[in-house]
């Protein structure tokens, strides 16, 4: 089947948004009765993939994506390049760019040759929009990792807390291999998050480059900021090199693709990054010997300390820096400073399931779940669940999550709690001196940041919302094409006794012919029965819109008949075809074809006027039905 147009969803995730932007594009376009294929996106991998003849037959593609989802292959074609919530709430508008045609060609490398009426093409991805959608690739790969790891640790010290470790008393060999699993997983965050990111941007070289990059800032101690920059370096640089190698003989490209680019790749970003974590670890001793001198302050002023700090990078370089000078002060027996590293810690993920319980509405399926999961690793120390909901606006929700983080730090100095163990959240609470008071320092600081997220949740939708509903309205079609010569009352035929699909599109050709509306009957008929070897126009509700485009043709025009009985005609709904409204279009006729289909696409959505359309007795009546729409 040849598809008009193609469409693409992608959200970073991939289980909610995509499939909801998908089936709205497909049902924007069923009811403006074009061809749409959608490919989509998600967890489950590509489906519903393009092959190289649809793309090269299709007349736009629509993505609506927050993720890469390779639009090299779109090269010297028409594309709408938008993000999946408008794939979700806009499709009308979309498709209505997609039937004016007037849309911007992608030339590849992420340029566009603007339209004839339009500057730049709106819809086209900005700058942030393209970064936003490369960092969200590496997220939405990453998630999956530090859900499944932090689960599997959190579990392993549901055994004691010293129970992965041979030389303790309650050590338990399960636990001990449910850590070691987990642990495995949570150490592949920062390289997945790094290749992916960097394959977003230089597709499969990049991801060879960013996996290497982002073990080095893994291994190099830079947390998930170090693998963020990795893998912008990384992506960055196959694009650089790529363009320096352009020019290599054609006979080189396998060599290019194999040799040059992952050899010169890793040699230039690993060494970059390898010396880029140089003075991060600097950074990082001087932060722990700063926080080693404040253990004896103010707790106001050293819970706002660790708590900025807890919060900051959630895993990362300056997170770590408070955490191993906790540690490092437990050995010397302090047990007060390591309370508030804990309870900044666990703050974050906390807080970001609490603000999907204040602002439910306001969060997509797979955010609600994510943020219900950080209750279970929130409460085991596990941190990192909050990077993916801090890396969609990190420069609103990392503060948001600071204040939370800082709250219960200095609660927890100020009500004197101690915690001998390095690590294990609530799981710890036998061994915590004022556990009660700990939880409760805890709570309001996520409670709080929750509240605080979810305001700035709600805030983000207003906005979204505010500049969709102030964005160009699609261009209205003009008022010169008069619905009234459309349909007289001979072009309408009551209770035919028609057999079959053939017969009711003969029967349609016939009276064109006697009517002057076509020239060549034959002709009609052939267009009408190529169009239903492309894809049943039988709709629901025994409705069918047999359709044709043809230069035998002379005026547009409708041809509606009424049938005796039901005929077998391949419906939605599968039920039998009693009622034919077929749609007769000269060739060069522009988009009236496609004007006509809308119209009548959307008056049939309406149940009230099929039913009124089905009990008609008149030709007159059925006239100012479809004409007009429903009786009031």
């Amino acid at each position: 089947m040849t598809y008009r147009f193609l469409g693409v969803t992608g959200c970073p995730t991939g289980i909610a948004h995509t499939f909801m932007a998908a089936e709205a594009l497909e049902k924007t376009a069923e009811e403006k009765g074009v061809s749409i294929k959608v490919e989509t996106h998600g967890q489950r991998g590509t489906e519903n993939q393009f092959t190289a003849q649809e793309i090269k037959d299709a007349e736009v593609i629509i993505i609506a994506a927050d993720k890469n989802v390779d639009i090299d292959r779109f090269h010297g074609k028409k594309v709408i390049n938008v993000s999946v919530s408008k794939g979700i709430k806009n499709p009308e508008e979309l498709i209505d760019r997609a039937i004016s045609g007037d849309v911007a060609v992608y030339k590849g490398s992420g340029e566009a040759a603007s339209s004839n009426n339009e500057k730049s093409d709106q819809g086209s991805a900005n700058i942030w929009h393209q970064l936003y959608v490369h960092l969200m690739n590496g997220v939405s790969h990453m998630l999956p990792l530090v859900v499944a790891g932090g689960v599997m640790i959190a579990v392993s010290f549901m055994f004691g807390i010293y129970s992965a470790d041979p030389e303790s008393s309650q050590y338990n060999v399960i636990a001990e291999q449910m850590n070691t699993i987990g642990g495995l997983a949570m150490g592949l965050m920062v390289p997945v998050l790094s290749a992916y990111i960097a394959q977003s941007i230089g597709n499969r070289p990049g991801l060879i480059i960013g996996f290497i990059v982002g073990m080095i800032a893994d291994t190099n101690g830079t947390g998930f900021l170090g693998g963020i920059v990795g893998g912008f370096l990384a992506g960055g640089l196959v694009l650089l090199l790529m363009k320096a190698l352009k020019n290599l003989p054609k006979s080189l490209d396998g060599l290019k693709a194999i040799f040059l680019i992952p050899v010169l790749g890793i040699f230039i970003g690993g060494f970059a990054m390898w010396y880029l974590s140089v003075p991060m670890e600097a950074i990082n001793q001087g932060m722990m010997n700063f926080l080693s001198s404040f253990q004896d302050s103010n707790p106001l002023l050293l819970g706002l300390i660790v708590g900025v700090m807890s919060a900051f990078d959630m895993g990362g370089p300056v997170n770590k820096a408070a955490y191993v000078t906790g540690t490092a002060l437990l050995a010397q027996g302090n047990f007060l400073f390591m309370a508030g590293v804990s309870a900044a810690c666990i703050v974050p993920p906390l807080a970001t399931g609490f603000s999907v319980l204040f602002a439910r509405r306001q969060y997509s399926q797979a955010e609600a779940s994510a943020g219900y999961v950080n209750f279970l690793l929130g409460s085991t120390h596990i941190t990192e669940g909050a990077i993916p909901f801090a890396a969609k606006r990190p420069f609103t929700i990392i503060p948001i999550i600071m204040v939370g983080s800082s709250i219960a730090a200095m609660l927890t100095y100020m009500f004197k709690v101690e915690v001998p163990a390095p690590h294990g959240g609530f799981i710890v609470l036998p061994v915590v001196t004022h556990a009660f008071l700990w939880v409760l320092a805890i709570l309001i600081g996520a409670v709080i940041s929750g509240f605080l997220m979810a305001l700035e949740q709600k805030r983000h939708q207003r906005k979204n919302n505010a500049e969709q509903a102030t964005a160009p309205a699609p261009k209205e079609q003009p008022a010169s094409k008069k619905q009234g010569s459309l349909l007289e009352t001979n072009q309408i035929h009551l209770q035919q006794k028609l057999g079959s699909k053939d017969e009711v599109l003969t029967f349609i050709a016939e009276k064109a012919k006697e009517l002057n509306i076509t020239t060549d009957a034959k002709k009609v008929v052939s267009g009408l029965q190529k169009r239903e070897s492309e894809g049943s126009t039988g709709m629901e509700n025994g409705i069918a819109i047999p359709h044709v485009k043809s230069d035998a043709i002379q005026q547009a025009k409708l041809m509606v008949v009424q049938l005796a009985e039901g005929i077998d005609w391949p419906a939605m709904d599968g039920k039998p075809t009693d009622f034919v409204i077929s749609i007769l279009v000269p060739d060069g006729s522009s988009n009236e074809h496609l004007d006509i289909l809308s119209a009548l696409s959307r008056k049939l959505m309406n149940q009230e006027f099929i039913d009124q359309l089905k009990a008609s007795q008149s030709e007159a009546e059925i006239k100012e039905l479809l004409l007009g729409g429903v009786k009031k």
